[in-house]
């Protein structure tokens, strides 16, 4: 009895930490085997004002390459530093959005009560509720979309790139919405490769 407590509090867990992150989105390119690449690198970012490489890594960055190392790893990818045979990038952005909710509106129902002067009784007639349009709400928010794009180390040629939407709270996506967003981009990994 309490295994099966158990198993049923982890499955409403599970279904709750996946619900955190949007759906993942993929594209690769279809003449390329992913199952035969095994080593990867980070592409190095430069500074856009003056076009020298950055020496510092943000924690965002931090946050990133170590979930999507830890998805590649479990892969049985490696990272390496000499000739890798993919490279990867990545792309966080958080925006401001307007979204729009539309909700069903109904009429309230109703009784209406008539006089039956043969009976000598009063009675009821019941009215129900009925359809009248959609209420239309729009609101702002902020949407955070983290892109992974893998790259041919000797062509260059993009071969594999996936990214995500989601609600953020912030002006920055936290550590666990990043780690949530990876991990939603690489569960369509293992598709992609097929």
């Amino acid at each position: 009895m309490k295994n099966i407590k158990m198993f049923g509090t982890m499955a409403i867990a599970g279904l709750l930490l996946a619900g955190c992150a949007g759906v993942a989105h993929v594209e690769r390119d279809e003449t390329v085997n992913l199952s035969n690449y095994k080593s990867f690198a980070w592409v190095e970012t430069k500074d856009s004002s003056n076009g020298e490489k950055t020496k510092t890594i943000t924690l965002t960055e931090q946050t990133v390459r170590k979930a999507v190392n830890e998805e590649l790893n479990s892969e049985g990818w490696k990272e390496v530093r000499n000739r890798p045979e993919v490279l990867i990038s990545y792309d966080v952005l958080v925006e401001n959005a307007v979204k729009e909710s539309t909700d069903p509106v109904y009429s309230r129902p109703q009784n209406r009560y008539y006089y039956n002067p043969y009976s000598r009784r009063w009675s009821s007639i019941y009215y129900p509720s009925q359809f009248l349009g959609y209420d239309r709400n729009q609101y702002q928010t902020r949407e955070g979309t983290v892109t992974i794009t893998m790259m041919d180390a000797k062509t260059d040629k993009v071969i594999w790139q996936g990214w995500t939407t989601a609600e953020v709270n912030n002006k920055n996506l936290t550590s666990k919405e990043i780690q949530n967003s990876v991990r939603s981009i690489f569960r369509k990994f293992d598709v992609a490769k097929t």
